[in-house]
Formats: structure tokens, sequence, C-alpha cells
């Protein structure tokens, strides 16, 4: 093959991670050893090892790096004002967390003028990129009138292709005794006009907390959001046992996120459904609410699928960092290093349904993460090092 001119050699790449069994060593991981790629038009075009690598006009020497899929990061609430770290004191404390705080942001949001969120979003994006993330979900959320939240929706289009409605946040307080109501809006005026600006519509189902949504309220909203042509995702069975993971397997959910407390037919529910539901995980909210980590090792030995995000939100995980969040899982939810790394990019892909990013097999998107380090053991084994780096091309 002889590359165009517009072709870019990466070289130097002491251990290439392509999460393409067909690649390398035949693992989920499709692990190179002292590899080569070639980026064309935005793509990956060819990757081999180094030996067999094709002439190309301009040539990058990695220096020993290891290379990895850009992390994509399926499941972040980045549109938001204000500071909740009093919130994040009191856990420390032992106040339990029960969604109630998410009224804090609401109103500093709702405050906020556009330029000063599309700052905040643009800081959090870069900063996420700055950590190797090159794909993330943005969530409304933090608006809860009609406006606020086409407002949230069409800053989060700036910046992703993946936005997320979720007027289905919590129950504002003025709506306060009149549930159905605001049901009603949600699933009817707020999607109307939100549903132009959103791909995913998500719902925060947790029948354990007074302001979020029982199984009834989330089927309404989730299936007028599928009515409205977009797909779905569901907060599910954070704050204890519910019936968020089954309602997202019945209606055919992308991604069950949280999945914390989760019942023997909630794991087999999951894995049969592993062609259709990922199972997304959070471990920066348990680190950052002191509460218990999800079982990640009973799900993936049952057979589901996992992919992991950070959740990076103002009140229960205020961190953007997905290599944080990889040692977690590693440390926490007895997930190998591997495991952890291919839920982190593969298995996020998968909670969003693309085939394009995730990877780094011929005809992917040419997201590459550098790590400064030569093997991506070096993410779980050096814990809170910045060696994780988007590689811009």
């Amino acid at each position: 093959m002889r590359p165009s001119v517009r072709a870019t050699l990466l070289t130097g790449i002491a251990e290439l991670v392509t999460n393409d069994p067909c690649v390398g060593d035949r693992s989920p991981l499709g692990l190179l050893r002292h590899a080569a790629v070639v980026v064309q038009d935005g793509s990956v075009a060819w990757v081999g090892p180094a030996t067999e690598q094709p002439p190309c006009d301009v040539r990058r020497d990695l220096g020993g790096r290891a290379v990895v899929p850009g992390f994509v990061d399926s499941h972040s609430h980045l549109v938001f004002a204000g500071d909740r770290s009093a919130e994040f004191a009191a856990r420390m404390e032992g106040t339990a967390y029960d969604g109630g705080g998410i009224a804090t942001s609401v109103r500093a949001t709702r405050a906020a003028g556009d330029e000063e969120l599309r700052r905040l979003l643009g800081a959090r994006v870069a900063e996420m990129r700055s950590q190797g993330t090159t794909t993330v979900e943005v969530k409304s959320g933090y608006g809860l009138t009609v406006d606020d939240e086409v407002r949230a929706l069409r800053l989060a289009r700036e910046v992703t292709e993946e936005a997320t409605f979720l007027g289905a946040h919590v129950v504002p307080g003025q709506f306060a005794g009149r549930r159905d109501d605001y049901v009603a809006l949600v699933a009817g005026p707020m999607l109307a006009a939100c549903a132009p600006y959103a791909r995913w519509v998500d719902v925060f189902c947790e029948p354990d907390s007074e302001h979020a949504f029982d199984a009834e309220e989330a089927r309404v909203v989730l299936e007028a959001g599928r009515a409205a042509g977009l797909g779905l995702r569901v907060h599910a069975n954070q704050l204890g046992h519910g019936p968020g993971v089954q309602l997202g397997v019945e209606l055919g959910a992308a991604s069950v996120d949280h999945c914390t407390h989760l019942s023997p037919l909630d794991v087999a529910a999951l894995a049969g459904a592993r062609d259709t539901t990922v199972a997304t995980l959070l471990p920066g909210v348990e680190f950052c609410t002191r509460s218990r980590y999800p079982d990640g090792r009973a799900l993936l030995d049952a057979g589901a699928r996992v992919a992991l995000a950070t959740d990076c939100n103002p009140g229960t995980c205020y961190s953007s960092s997905m290599p944080f969040v990889v040692a977690l899982a590693v440390r926490e939810m007895r997930l190998t290093p591997a495991e952890a790394l291919w839920a982190a990019t593969r298995g996020g892909a998968l909670a969003l349904r693309r085939g394009d990013i995730g990877h780094l097999g011929v005809g992917a998107r040419a997201d590459l993460t550098v790590l400064d380090a030569p093997s991506h053991l070096h993410l779980s084994y050096r814990p809170g090092v910045p060696i994780a780096h988007t590689l811009e091309l």
C-alpha cells in the first residue's frame, strides 16, 4: 500500500491496543507490539508491525509509548453552573446521597448566561481530551424547564453528537405535589422542543428517591422518547434495588447506567440482553459518595457487556478522568486491567451504538490516546498519574 501525501505514519509504538481481535494477539484487546499505524483523512488506514510499515510522506515517532483507542465516556452531565463541594464534604461526614442536591445545580444553571455555560462546558471537554477522552456523551437535566432544557442540549450539540435529553432528572420544586403534571410536561412539550437537538432520552428511575421517578413514570418518558425517534438510556439501580434495569432491558435501551444494586435476576437480564443493552458502571460515583461499588466481576462472569464512564457532574462525581475510572474498576470492581480498558473504550462505544469509535481497526475513526508508558497496564498500575493524552493529528 502506498498512501497519499495526506497520510501520516505513526511509529515507535511499543504496544498498540486495537480492540480488534483480528489484529495482533487475537485477544479482545487485539494487542500488537512494536507496531505502526497509518492515519489518512481522519481514519485508520493501516495497522501492523513496524517492520512492515508502508512509506508515508509524514512520519511521527512516538518514542516507545503505548497507544490505545481514545476513551469513550458514555455518561456525563457537563452543562451546569455552580458548586456543590460543601455537599461532597457533608457526604464524607456521613450524609447519604438521595438526589436532592440536583436542585442546587438547577438553580445555578438557570441563572447562568449562555456564554458562561458555553465557557464552562468547553473547559470540561478540554479537560477530558487532555486525559485521553475523544468521545463524550453529554446530558441535559439541570434546566428542567422547556427553554432551559433546549438551551442545555443546544450547547451540548456544539461539542458532541451524543446529546441526551434528561428532562426526567428529578421533579423540580415548583411541581411539588403535581408529579403527574411534570411527567406530562417532560413527555409532551419539553420532549417535542428538545428532540431536534438530542440523539438519546434518559430518565432517573429510582423509586428509593422521592426526587426521581418510579417505573411507570419512567416508562411514559422513555416510550414517548422512542416514539420521537430517540434512543433510550436509563439511570438504574443506583440507590437501591429497583425496576430500572428490568425496564431498560424490556424496552431495548442501549445502556442502563449505575447498576450498583443488582439482583441475580437483574444480572441474568443484562447477560441475556448483551447484544442490545450495555451495563455502564460509574465507579467514580461510589468513590465520591462512599457507597458500595457495583459488582463488575459478576456482570462479566455472567456474560453481560460492560462499559465504564465518569458520570462527571457537580454533585456525585466531579471528575473528568477516565484513567481514574479505569483504576477504580480494577481495584474496586475486580475487573482485570484489560477488561477495564476495553470497557472504557469499546464498551463505551457499544453503549452509544457506535461502530466507528472505541477501536483502531482499519476504517475506524482515528481517535488515538497515547500513554507515557510502554503498556496499557500502567493505566491502573500508576493511578492518579497523568500519563494519558489525546494524540492531536
